[in-house]
């Protein structure tokens, strides 16, 4: 742990576990770690880098609206797989945002994940740890080797990983209605089962 947050500290890139698949990422306040980040993966730029956070305090660093319908959906599935669409506050690097300001935010249910966050105390950049175009992993020995040697530091201890779905990403349309944006871990029936509305976005 101690390594990893030196590193990111640093300004560098670290590998590490999510409650899902293994995750690169930095410190998500850091401008040019998050490029840093974008540029190891080759991946499109137009893609905003998702974040997660270390606990529900740490909400307020990424966005100022929280509406009661985010304060339903993260006490009914947070921590866990459920990435929320959330306005980014303006202070935040443009490379976590889309075209309207908004950004992809969960509080991970993977213990290191969610520590790695809070003993930072910032949010940390939470994309997939592999190279763009290749299938993401959730074992130690399937992640690229290319990829380990572009970055500061890598966590392969347990626990690792459960694999499966990928987090889902919903956004907040009004009052218990939400946008389904990418259905994964969090499924659309888990979301209706909490008294949601939901719908899918457009392709």
């Amino acid at each position: 742990m101690h390594e990893l947050i030196k590193t990111l500290e640093n300004g560098d890139v670290v590998v590490y576990p999510t409650e899902t698949l293994y995750a690169v990422g930095c410190d998500a306040t850091n401008a040019e770690a998050c490029k840093k980040v974008i540029e190891i993966k080759a991946r499109p730029q137009a893609m905003p880098l998702p974040i997660i956070i270390g606990g529900l305090d740490m909400l307020s660093l990424v966005t100022e609206e929280l509406p009661e319908t985010l304060h339903e959906l993260v006490s009914s599935f947070w921590p866990g797989p459920l990435s929320i669409l959330v306005k980014a506050l303006p202070s935040l690097p443009e490379f976590l945002s889309d075209d309207e300001g908004y950004t992809s935010v969960r509080w991970s249910g993977h213990p290191f994940a969610a520590e790695l966050s809070r003993r930072l105390r910032r949010p940390i950049v939470a994309t997939s740890a592999n190279l763009s175009g290749n299938p993401p992993v959730a074992l130690p020995e399937d992640l690229d080797p290319d990829l380990i040697g572009k970055v500061g530091a890598v966590y392969l201890d347990p626990p690792w990983p459960k694999g499966g779905q990928p987090s889902s990403v919903v956004r907040v349309l009004g009052v218990s209605r939400l946008e389904v944006v990418r259905e994964g871990a969090v499924t659309v029936k888990k979301l209706c089962d909490k008294g949601f509305s939901v719908s899918r976005a457009q392709a």
